[in-house]
């Protein structure tokens, strides 16, 4: 049995007639950036997570950079993060001349360990960026309080988090702003790369349009630096289609979520991940950890089944970030785990028969090993 790791044509069947509808109409009306589908899309992106403003743009990486641009962070200011993540979430910092700061991760969560974001702490901090890693929200109320008596910003990163709750309220209303992600692969991924960021500040919101469109509410009239950030309508279209499939399709990952644990529970070898009480995961990844990663990596690989890494480089061990003097044993969670985590196959189109198939395969590798 072949098991992808993700499977995108199954997924793009289900509205690919709509969109390649849409995509005929775009080009017979010539409307290729921006566009009513792009308009629709932010519309229904934020009431789906109770937001007041989404303002689409072209990829995750500049929701990153814009989600703190127009909050003011430039040079010489630091930026705290966890060291667990996507280097793309340290990219928002440095694209705006500020300096990221790595807190250790949560050994629960996998998300940043709130207990250690004091210490990170400077009087150059201005913001704390929480990542919503593989599906599950940071640990928010400790954070907004960390953040509110230090007088800074709380960004969330919600790249992996669509639709994904802190005690029962969606993602992206806790960080004065929040970045999403719709690469392909993401629980809501686009026919190519494209980004959101949502606020409940209006005039933040203003602001993150204005920088994505040159800086500008009005052709020809610049009154505060910019970028081209926009959303094409056909990356638009394709995500105002596939918008109507979000809620069925989280519901199916996390059934596909249970199974694993029902199929996985009596393998002691490796560690689940932890649902947290607060949250409710999306399952963007399913990541098991194992003392024998790299072993059973290549036994899957060999019995047909595609797994992956995320991460196995902690940033703080990144070659271009070395400047800023971390050593290893720095980070002692991320720095064991990520010699660990292992993601298996998770996708709404995923069978039950496949699941228990990778379960049977991961404890005949350890049947063997002994």
């Amino acid at each position: 049995m072949n098991i992808p790791f993700l499977d995108l044509k199954a997924n793009a069947k289900t509205v690919k007639s709509e969109v390649l509808s849409r995509i005929e109409e775009i080009i017979d009306n010539s409307a290729f950036v921006g566009g009513n589908y792009v308009a629709s899309f932010e519309e229904r992106f934020a009431a789906m997570h109770e937001t007041a403003h989404c303002i689409a743009v072209s990829s995750g990486t500049a929701g990153n950079h814009l989600a703190l641009w127009a909050l003011g962070i430039g040079a010489g200011d630091e930026v705290i993060l966890p060291v667990n993540t996507f280097i793309a979430t340290a990219w928002g910092a440095t694209l705006c001349g500020a300096t990221p700061v790595f807190v250790d991760n949560d050994p629960e969560s996998y998300n940043i360990d709130v207990s250690k974001i004091e210490a990170a702490i400077t009087p150059r901090t201005k913001a704390i960026v929480a990542v919503h890693l593989y599906g599950q929200s940071a640990d928010m109320a400790p954070l907004q309080e960390i953040a509110d008596r230090h007088g800074l910003y709380l960004v969330e990163d919600a790249a992996q988090a669509h639709l994904a709750t802190y005690n029962g309220v969606p993602v992206g209303n806790f960080g004065v702003t929040s970045s999403f992600s719709f690469y392909p692969g993401k629980n809501l991924g686009a026919f190519g790369e494209g980004g959101a960021v949502m606020t409940n500040d209006a005039a933040i919101a203003k602001r993150i349009a204005m920088i994505k469109d040159h800086g500008s509410e009005q052709k020809y009239h610049h009154p505060i630096e910019g970028h081209n950030y926009r959303m094409s309508h056909i990356i638009g279209a394709s995500l105002d289609a596939k918008l109507s499939y979000l809620e069925a399709w989280t519901d199916a990952r996390r059934s596909r979520a249970a199974l694993y644990r029902k199929y996985l529970a009596d393998i002691p070898q490796i560690t689940l991940p932890q649902e947290m009480p607060y949250a409710k995961h999306v399952y963007h990844l399913f990541v098991i950890r194992t003392q024998k990663r790299d072993a059973l990596a290549d036994y899957l690989h060999r019995e047909g089944i595609a797994s992956g890494m995320h991460y196995p480089i902690p940033l703080h061990r990144q070659e271009v970030f070395a400047h800023l003097g971390y050593r290893e044993g720095d980070f002692p969670v991320a720095e064991a785990q990520t010699a660990e985590i292992l993601s298996l196959p998770i996708y709404p189109e995923l069978q039950e028969e496949q699941i228990a198939y990778i379960a049977e395969t991961i404890e005949r590798f350890f049947t063997e090993e002994v």
